[in-house]
Order: structure tokens, then C-alpha cells, then sequence
């Protein structure tokens, strides 16, 4: 079964019910399938055919659900691109997913253009045959050479993994479904995209989240649901205790991922809203993974237990994987592919304990990933860039703690020659996205390394200063 004919649940059976929220307007179920049957009619027309990948490179808005439902009616390949990323990573990922045309505002492929040219096509939906291990989308994620690897994501990939979390988390249609992240992320996308259209239930999705707004929407939309990453968790709880009693009145379960809750963070927000944070752990390659229980105990830095079809054991301190949810491989790329796997175990490079009664707790990367804010940072690609600028002779990026989005990047740099550090930090903010732009850039006389060269960098000292 295609996720087309898994969405008919709610495109097709709630047709007349209002379904999404966008910039104070209703949409209903049909409106839905009816926009994306047309913008599909229009990829067709325009030359796309089952196979053929599509980047998009939007931030949120109603578009990028057209898009993506239209692709998955056509067999196109979705592939999202990170709105914070800029011309370097663009480049590669286009180079790399060669795809037939490209979306974003202003583009040769606007979105409102291609909105106004598909009003006047067939609403019915173009036939296409598809299998569950059909390619659904390719999301791409940084490797530890800081070259971006594209993870191919099926149907049955996503099919399994939306009707997983909307069990395990007893989402149905009655719920209220307030959606702040990112959809070029795997988080909205593979999670909030996929379990809003398989339960039928009503969602608000807001372009981006605006603390100052936060209180706001809360009052305003009245959800039940929520998915947040802790720097939102964190941002949530500067809000005047009455409100937050007030936002948490009609809530049913806020759910944090993408990066590790602090353990504070969770009392803190259960004595200011009254709700205990679900937290769970996931990855593009393998979309949801574990889930603290929704009836049981949601135990504070741990990610729970495993979801139902998904093994998970602990190899050398690494958790292994294996279930529906587990991408077939990257995309052109069978060397990194199976480089991947063992046994055809998913090795996913974090490190994790489990306690006697199943809890997993996850420790940290094998390799040195820094997740600031919910996004993924291999330090190598920063460190390249860094390397080719004037005065640059040796650098090292590590993680420095950060109270608000979990760790952010810091630069060590050893000199040789004149160092200009407004003009480096000036080519990271202009060819890097900005979650990826180091916050200090110091320098050392030299970088601490064990007698085969490798740098230590639990060894490198604090920054002194820093910047954000």
C-alpha cells in the first residue's frame, strides 16, 4: 500500500472536515486532496515522472504539503532542503540528488505559481502504481566526513512509523494539532505530517515558532497535541505561571525530540504546565525509534523503550537497530550504505545504557555531532570551510554547552600568519546555515592530539568569550 491510499483515511472519508489551520484560513480534507491532485496533474505536465526527485527548498506553508502529497500521488521523490541552508550545501545536495526542477520562492519553480497554474487542471488524482518500498522521499543528513548523505525513505517507512506513534500516543481525530517545526525537517515531516493525515485530526501549522507568540497560539487554537525540541521547551518556560496553567488546561501530550531534554528542563516545565514532557528518540535514517510510554512512566533523560516492531540492542556501548521504520540506504551511495549496517542491523553511532527494566538513556555520538536546537552539526564540514581562509592553519569545532538550544559549535583555531576573525566568522555566516556558524572562534598555540595525531578534544580549553 502507497501512503496515498494510506491518507484516504482522512482525505477521502473526511472530506468535509476542516483538517488544516493555515494563516487564519480553513482547509478541509478535500480541499487538500483536491489542491495536491491538481498540483500533481501539474508535475506530470511539466515533465516529472515516477523516480524523478524534486527538491524543495520552502519554509512552512501550505505548498509544502501540497508538494510533498503530490509527489507521493506520482511517485516523484520529495526531497526537502534546509531553509537555513545556504548556496555551499544547496549546491552539494542538488548536485547530488539531480533533480528535475527545484521550488522556492522566487524561483524558476515558484510555489504560488505553481498554486495559480494547477487551478485550472483536473481535481481528479493521476493514477500511478506504487509499492510500499517505493521511495517516498530522500532527506538528507550530515555524515561525519561533513559530507551531507541522502537517506532514502519509503512508504512503508513512513506508513510504519505514523501508525506506530499514533497508537502508542492515542492520537486520534478529535485531537488539536499545534505544529511549530520545520517540514523540511524529518521531525514535522516524517512524524507530524504523516500522524496528522493518519488519524484525521484538525492541525494549525505555523510557519515557524515565535516564543513571543507562543502564549498566543496556545489560547487561541486550544490544541491537544504538540510537538516541540527542548530549545522551545526551554523558551516555554519564561512564560508567566497563570498563562501556563491556562495552556496546559486543554493539552493532551506535549512530545520533545531531534535532541536530548535536559532532566531539569522536564520538572521544571511539569510544575509550570502541569504535563510531564514525552520525550523519544529518532533519526532520519530510521524516523522514530523509542518512545517514553504515554501510560506509564515517563522517566526523565531517558528516551524509553523501543516501539512495537522495532529491535534495538547494544553493541560495543552503540544501539543497533532494526525494524519497518529503518531506511533501505543512502542514496547513491552504496559504499556509506553499508558501511551502515551490520547484519542488517542499523548501527546509529549513539551511544546509549539500558536499564534492567528496558529504558534506553542515550550518552552521546560515537562521532563528534553536535545537535544544537533539534539540527544535526558534524563538526568536519565546518572545519573544511574554516580551513580554506587566509591565516587558518590547524582548527577543531567542538560542542560548548548551551542552556537554550542544548550545545552549540565553538572554533579553535591555530594561527599561521595574520588572522582576521570578524572576516572568517563573516564567510561561515555567508556560506553556512546559522545554526551551524560557530559562537567563538579562539585561538591556541597548538591543538591537543594523542601520539597518532588525533585531536583530543575533550582537552581543548572553554571559550573565554562567546557569541551568538
Amino acid at each position: 500500500m502507497a501512503l496515498s491510499d494510506h491518507f484516504d483515511l482522512s482525505l477521502l472519508l473526511r472530506k468535509d472536515e476542516v483538517g488544516l489551520e493555515w494563516l487564519g484560513r480553513e482547509y478541509t480534507f478535500g480541499e487538500i486532496d483536491t489542491r495536491s491532485n491538481r498540483l500533481a496533474r501539474l508535475l506530470l505536465q511539466r515533465g516529472l515522472t515516477s523516480g524523478d526527485r524534486l527538491c524543495v527548498y520552502l519554509a512552512n506553508r501550505i505548498e509544502m504539503i501540497d508538494l510533498y502529497l503530490a509527489c507521493i500521488k506520482t511517485g516523484v521523490i520529495f526531497v526537502p532542503i534546509n531553509i537555513l541552508y545556504r548556496e555551499r550545501e544547496i549546491t552539494h545536495i542538488i548536485a547530488d540528488a539531480e533533480p528535475k526542477a527545484l521550488v522556492a520562492t522566487g524561483g524558476a519553480w515558484d510555489p504560488e505559481d505553481l498554486t495559480r497554474e494547477s487551478e485550472g487542471l483536473d481535481a481528479s488524482r493521476p493514477h500511478c502504481t506504487l509499492d510500499g518500498d517505493s521511495p517516498a522521499a530522500i532527506v538528507y543528513t550530515s555524515g561525519t566526513t561533513g559530507v551531507s548523505k541522502g537517506a532514502i525513505l519509503t512508504h512503508n517507512n513512513f506508513a510504519a512509523n505514523a501508525i506506530n506513534i499514533v497508537t502508542c500516543w492515542q492520537i486520534t481525530s478529535a485531537d488539536r494539532f499545534l505544529l511549530p517545526l520545520p517540514l523540511f525537517h524529518v521531525h514535522a515531516l516524517g512524524n507530524g505530517l504523516h500522524c496528522w493525515l493518519t488519524a484525521g485530526c484538525r492541525m494549525r501549522l505555523l510557519e515557524r515558532f515565535e516564543h513571543q507568540r507562543a502564549a498566543a497560539e496556545f489560547l487561541d487554537f486550544q490544541p491537544t497535541l504538540f510537538f516541540g525540541v527542548p530549545t522551545i521547551y526551554v523558551r516555554l518556560l519564561d512564560i508567566a505561571q497563570e498563562t501556563a496553567k491556562q495552556m496546559g488546561e486543554k493539552m493532551r501530550l506535549f512530545v520533545s525530540g531531534s535532541a536530548p531534554l535536559p532532566a531539569h528542563v522536564l520538572e521544571e516545565f511539569r510544575s509550570l504546565y502541569g504535563h510531564v514532557i514525552l520525550e523519544r528518540y529518532g533519526m532520519t535514517e530510521t524516523l522514530m525509534n523509542m518512545s517514553n510510554p504515554y501510560a506509564g512512566e515517563r522517566r526523565a533523560g531517558t528516551v524509553g523503550l523501543p516501539l512495537p516492531g522495532v529491535s534495538a540492542r547494544i553493541e560495543a556501548g552503540e544501539v543497533y537497530l532494526k525494524g519497518p521504520n529503518v531506511f533501505p540506504g543512502y542514496w547513491r551511495n552504496p559504499a556509506a550504505t553499508e558501511a551502515a549496517f551490520s547484519d542488517g542491523w542499523f548501527k546509529t553511532g549513539d551511544i546509549a545504557t539500558c536499564s534492567p527494566d528496558g529504558y534506553f538513556t542515550l550518552q552521546g555520538r560515537r562521532s563528534d555531532l553536535i545537535i544544537s536546537g533539534g539540527f544535526n552539526i558534524y563538526p568536519r564540514e565546518i572545519e573544511e570551510l574554516l580551513l580554506e581562509q587566509p591565516g587558518v592553519g590547524e582548527v577543531a569545532v567542538a560542542a560548548q554547552p548551551d542552556r537554550l538550544k542544548g550545545e552549540v559549535p565553538v572554533a579553535y583555531i591555530v594561527a599561521k600568519g595574520r588572522l582576521n576573525i570578524e572576516q572568517i566568522e563573516q564567510v561561515c555566516r555567508s556560506q553556512l546555515a546559522s545554526f551551524k556558524v560557530p559562537r567563538a572562534f579562539v585561538t591556541v598555540d597548538a591543538l591537543p592530539r594523542t601520539a597518532l595525531g588525533k585531536v583530543q578534544k575533550h582537552l581543548l580549553p572553554k571559550p573565554a568569550t562567546k557569541r551568538s
